[in-house]
């Protein structure tokens, strides 16, 4: 019993020592957003940025890289130099584009280290009121009752909203047309004007018109109920078991990044996203701060990377 208690303490004090030999950072930091300034991931890399650079006591800017669906911005930091300045905060739809391009010039879960997941934030199932539903087994039933007679809107192909729309059907066997939309604010105006029944909408979009009433909401997507709207039930739990969309925004780095490094980024993250004045500005966006840890994080990928391959090939969905 006193063996182990040694072996144990010899562990963590190597820890700590290996974490006290890395001297991170000593000069400025580069954050990659594979999205135009203004995206959600953009909005997320700043507020981390600025409170990492205070932490750190070196620079962290924010260097936003957009194109090929963010692509060109997540290959530049899968061919970095492994040492913890050229890091990336991108959106999930990194675990969407494994199948939507067969040449990708990286692999995700091969070039790239999770350091942790940074956002969770719920679509919302919302319908058009003059739709006669009000709960999501009564849009499943009058789907199947009149097969193709119901249009959705998503922000674009292959985008979240479309994919939450998609994960549903492939679930529960409906068929209903897709009418992609050039953004999420075209989408829902579509909605509010009868052009679709219904959409998978980010909450922040939708969430006036619901309170307005000009809006009906049905569901969220994830797996818990959103701290924004907490009346409002899951699709898992209205009839859908298993159901679980939440777009997300993460940290990565180059793989072979030092442990320490990634240790280091992990800590330091998680505690910045449970300040109160960064949950508050999640919440107010309709989104929840996560801060797991990279192994955590990692899982999420590689699952979430392998059910989108089946959805979009059942669906048949191409990228733009």
């Amino acid at each position: 019993m006193q063996l182990k208690f040694y072996v144990a303490a010899f562990a963590v004090a190597l820890s700590t020592i290996a974490r006290a030999q890395v001297p991170y950072p000593t000069k400025p930091v580069r954050l990659i957003v594979p999205q135009s300034p203004g995206a959600s991931t953009d909005l997320t890399a700043r507020l981390i940025a600025q409170k990492l650079s205070a932490a750190f006591g070196q620079p962290v800017v924010v260097d936003n890289r957009p194109g090929a669906g963010s692509i060109i911005g997540t290959d530049l930091v899968a061919k970095a130099a492994p040492d913890g300045y050229t890091l990336l905060v991108v959106a999930s739809s990194i675990t969407l584009n494994p199948s939507l391009h067969r040449n990708l010039p990286f692999d995700v879960l091969r070039d790239l280290a999770p350091i942790t997941q940074l956002s969770a934030f719920p679509n919302l199932l919302t319908v058009h009121p003059a739709l006669p539903v009000k709960t999501v087994k009564d849009l499943i039933a009058l789907a199947k009752a009149k097969p193709g007679s119901l249009n959705y809107g998503s922000s674009g192909s292959a985008t979240g909203t479309h994919l939450s729309a998609e994960l549903f059907k492939y679930m529960t066997g409906i068929d209903m047309v897709h009418v992609p939309y050039k953004g999420g604010g075209p989408a829902v105006q579509a909605l509010l004007g009868g052009q679709v029944q219904l959409n998978f909408a980010t909450i922040v979009s939708v969430l006036p018109h619901v309170r307005s009433g000009k809006l009906r909401a049905i569901a969220v997507t994830t797996a818990k109920r959103s701290p924004s709207m907490p009346e409002i039930p899951t699709i898992a739990e209205s009839g859908v078991p298993g159901y679980d969309h939440g777009p997300w925004n993460g940290f990565l780095a180059p793989a072979r990044t030092p442990r320490a490094v990634i240790a280091r980024l992990n800590e330091e993250t998680a505690r910045i996203l449970h300040l109160p004045e960064t949950k508050a500005v999640f919440t107010n966006e309709g989104a929840e701060p996560v801060g797991n840890k990279p192994e955590e994080f990692g899982a999420i990928i590689k699952a979430e990377t392998a059910k989108w391959g089946k959805v979009i090939q059942s669906a048949g969905i191409k990228a733009d």
